[in-house]
């Protein structure tokens, strides 16, 4: 064997790296060998271009920490499960969509991701996912629809896997798939059927796979029945905390922590918004936010936990300039007031659960304590506007009269009774003539009834009801209809003059302001009964399908007129679309000593007059 063909060294007889043989082989077995693992982070931030149509901030996408933290759990093999309690404002779609990306791209395989309908599905894949893929060079045309391949919007194929966008609201849609990686979105959004909770069907399609990944976020929403609130309780329970620039100690931002100023009249200055540390009270500004989340960490609370990562965060640590601490402090005082606003609040913006103490320990005689002496007859000078709730009994009407401010507050005024049977045509003529009346002011001038809403959903009382209110619709007094469930508080219905309105949404909203005595007042004019029918219902929970639901139920040997009453005053509130300053001026202007005109004398006609 010649010196040019050496393979062996003299001194070893092993094979001579320098040997061209060698190179060869080294070269071959380079080609065969498989491409070098990427760090996801890494490869999203290299790979995955953001459209100016989906983001905010257009081109490569740049992770936050917090993000790249997330990803790292993606990564690891010794985890097949993910929750992401999320808020808004974080990113946390684009996230989602970026991990998709890479499996799709780097990992093909089978892929299903839920969404809570079929709109939203729509929506995720046209206005998202396709754009996302389109605009980055390493992902397009991989989406491209072939009617070969029976593609559709929903359903997608490429080279080694699939990709398929389906509806939780449909458990069928669940069916006939093998899946190894499951992506669930907006969970807390997700209704239960009759085959049982989504997630769970879901997460069944995925069982043929060891290395799978259950990836799930959302919102959270309330706490018993927060789907993502009992997979995080299951997890490792990871914080995000961030180091104090001052003294270095790391904390999780939480609401307490920020604090705002107030001027001398005791107002609010959201402006001045800053965090403190809670280890040793540094004053921490907005302008140290960004450098604190680059430096953030997340720290698991249960690191006995294996296999199921858990993420928590709030917006406070969010960099986005509609999420700075200012502007959530600003949206905390336009909501604190409203029930409903502040639940938006806490779980889109703080990640935390709503917990809802509508009913929960009121009481008829503390209401009661409430009263002040106003009434009918003397109204309060900041109501602007009457409404009237009319409940339909067997042998007499019921109607509560509330009187609505300028800033949303509700003074309980009136509680009066018609009687007599509902078909009788005087019962009626009783009733308009009630509804017709005007009462003083103290401004001066007086107020009548803007609108009212009588019940018709008793199915002996419905045609009455209906001839009554119908030739009324111009006086903005409307049949209403109560209905369950998770409803707007009033929605026009198909038949004219008849309204649908959310009897468990206005009962929820009125026991959440009953707690808030600058919310809702009353009058010393109310009887006692009223208080005690008023808080004559309770809020139940019970289980559907595996899964935390409350209703309303009434108190045994307690009646609930004025409460249903009470409840479409309020409802009718948002029918009357009347400008409460003109209002204001308008009442004022009743008192107003009328201008006397300037009489200007002719000396014609006072010729010869002394």
């Amino acid at each position: 064997m010649s010196d040019a063909l050496e393979l062996e060294t003299p001194t070893t007889g092993q094979l001579s790296t320098s040997s061209p043989l060698a190179g060869a082989i080294a070269e071959t077995l380079a080609q065969w060998a498989p491409p070098p693992k990427i760090r996801l982070a890494d490869w999203i931030e290299s790979n995955i271009t953001l459209p100016a149509d989906v983001s905010a901030t257009p081109g490569a996408m740049a992770l936050f920490s917090y993000q790249r933290g997330i990803c790292d759990a993606v990564d690891d093999p010794g985890i097949s499960r993910v929750s992401f309690v999320k808020p808004v404002r974080i990113g946390a779609t684009m996230l989602i969509t970026a991990i998709i990306a890479a499996y799709v791209k780097n990992d093909p395989c089978n892929i299903l991701a839920l969404q809570p309908t079929l709109d939203d599905c729509r929506d995720y894949v046209t206005g998202t996912i396709e754009p996302t893929f389109a605009a980055s060079p390493a992902l397009a045309g991989v989406f491209t629809r072939e009617k070969a391949n029976r593609d559709t919007i929903l359903s997608r194929r490429f080279p080694g896997g699939s990709f398929k966008c389906v509806a939780a609201a449909s458990p069928r849609n669940l069916r006939r798939h093998t899946i190894r990686i499951l992506v669930m979105d907006e969970v807390d959004a997700y209704e239960p059927s009759a085959e049982g909770s989504a997630t769970a069907l879901a997460e069944k399609r995925t069982l043929s796979f060891p290395n799978r990944l259950i990836f799930q976020a959302s919102t959270p929403t309330n706490a018993e029945s927060s789907n993502i609130l009992k997979a995080y309780g299951e997890s490792d329970q990871r914080i995000f905390e961030l180091p104090c620039p001052h003294c270095g100690e790391h904390f999780e931002p939480l609401w307490r922590h920020l604090k705002f100023d107030k001027d001398s009249n005791g107002e609010h200055l959201p402006h001045t918004a800053h965090m403190v540390c809670p280890a040793n009270g540094c004053v921490i500004d907005e302008s140290s936010k960004p450098a604190m989340v680059e430096a953030g960490r997340w720290r698991a609370t249960r690191p006995q936990v294996k296999g199921h990562a858990g993420f928590k965060t709030s917006a406070l640590i969010s960099t986005l300039a509609n999420a700075s601490w200012a502007e959530i402090a600003r949206e905390f005082l336009a909501a604190r007031k409203d029930p409903d606003l502040l639940r938006v609040w806490t779980n889109t913006l703080i990640g935390e659960a709503w917990i809802d103490k509508a009913g929960e320990g009121l009481n008829d005689s503390e209401l009661q304590a409430r009263a002040e002496p106003c009434g009918l007859q003397s109204i309060p000078p900041d109501v602007l506007l009457l409404t009237a709730g009319v409940d339909v009994q067997d042998d007499r009407l019921e109607v509560v009269t509330l009187g609505h401010t300028a800033t949303g507050a509700i003074v309980v005024l009136d509680y009066d009774t018609v009687h007599g049977p509902p078909t009788s045509d005087q019962t009626w003529r009783d009733l308009d003539d009630l509804l017709k009346r005007s009462f003083p002011h103290l401004l001066g001038g007086s107020l009548g009834y803007d609108a009212a809403g009588v019940d018709s959903g008793s199915g002996s009382h419905t045609d009455i009801v209906y001839r009554f209110t119908r030739p009324r619709f111009a006086r903005r007094v409307v049949s209403l209809k109560g209905d369950g469930g998770n409803r707007l508080l009033i929605d026009r219905s198909s038949k004219q003059g008849l309204y649908i309105m959310g009897a468990d949404t206005a009962k929820s909203r009125l026991y959440g302001l009953l707690g808030q005595p600058t919310l809702i007042r009353f009058s010393h004019d109310l009887p006692t009964r009223f208080y005690e029918e008023l808080c004559g219902e309770r809020r139940v929970t019970f289980y559907k399908a595996g899964q935390v639901r409350k209703r309303w139920e009434r108190i045994p040997g307690v009646r609930n007129e004025a409460l249903d009453a009470t409840c479409m005053a309020m409802a009718v509130r948002q029918l009357c679309s009347v400008d409460l300053t003109r209002r204001e001026n308008e009442v004022r202007n009743v008192i107003t000593a009328p201008k006397i005109p300037t009489v200007v004398h002719s000396k014609w006609m006072q010729r010869g007059r002394q």
